[in-house]
């Protein structure tokens, strides 16, 4: 079995106020893992993916990148393989075109002008902007400022992607299509994925393993139908079910329509029902 791309033990993080920002962390993300960490705002999220990026160094713990010691390594180490994904795509933007924007990374990394052209035509054509390599960034809609970023880490070589609230500012049409793309480069391309979220009717639908973070501890996780279980389970985190396993949730407890089990999708729910149909015949 390969080993984890990333491990994960934190022990204790305070803020330099000394409130306890994240504590008793521990799991890890396997190679081509599609992995969430879902939690309510103020849950840690953001704090927990900083540290492993290596941008937080001062906690009690460790997070190793590939077997080593994330706070040995160099910049240049660490970001030869994992990079951040910010959640609002201004705070990381700054050129004035995509493909300036996509190619100071490599350039930074010493490559080539030619390998440089060659990386940042490839990370667009991955985040489906081939067409836009000319364009000005104030000219980029939200979610199209959000699939640069990508680009942008895509073009320095990165396999394992950090995103904090990847879907948050887009409309239901833009969530799909910045999960569709996340999907695609994960299964397709073999990148490594860890999300940070807080929409759980996303969750079910891509994710591989999901970790629950509330007030900076993990306190479940698993596959989604793993740790997806019950509303006041979930509202104890001070999230919910997805729709679609409330309503399933109810039918089952309140209405004792006698399901096997709690689906977390359209389809998976479908065939339950159907199933049920079938039987009643």
């Amino acid at each position: 079995m390969n080993s984890p791309r990333l491990s994960i033990t934190i022990d204790t993080f305070r803020y330099p106020d000394g409130t306890v920002a994240l504590s008793g962390i521990r799991f890890d993300v396997e190679p081509g893992e599609f992995t969430g960490i879902l939690g309510s705002n103020g849950s840690g999220k953001t704090t927990l993916l900083k540290a492993m990026d290596g941008l937080i160094k001062d906690y009690e713990g460790k997070v190793l990148l590939d077997g080593k010691d994330i706070r040995k390594l160099s910049p240049r180490e660490i970001y030869r393989k994992v990079g951040l994904v910010f959640q609002n795509p201004d705070d990381q933007l700054f050129a004035h075109t995509v493909f300036e924007d996509v190619a100071f990374g490599p350039r930074n990394m010493g490559f080539a002008d030619a390998e440089v052209a060659e990386r940042v035509q490839s990370a667009l054509r991955n985040v489906d902007m081939e067409e836009s390599a000319a364009k000005s960034i104030h000219n980029l809609s939200f979610g199209q400022k959000k699939r640069i970023c990508i680009a942008g880490l895509l073009a320095m070589g990165h396999e394992i992607l950090l995103l904090d609230e990847p879907t948050a500012g887009l409309d239901p049409m833009g969530e799909y299509r910045m999960m569709g793309l996340l999907t695609r480069l994960n299964r397709e391309n073999g990148v490594t994925i860890v999300m940070a979220t807080h929409s759980v009717d996303l969750v079910p639908l891509f994710l591989h393993r999901l970790h629950i973070l509330s007030k900076g501890r993990i306190v479940r996780g698993g596959t989604p139908e793993e740790v997806l279980t019950a509303p006041a389970e979930m509202a104890d985190v001070k999230l919910r079910l997805p729709h679609i396993a409330e309503l399933m949730y109810r039918l089952k407890h309140e209405d004792k329509i006698p399901f096997d089990r709690i689906p977390l999708t359209i389809g998976e729910a479908r065939r339950e029902i159907m199933d049920k149909i079938q039987k009643s015949k």
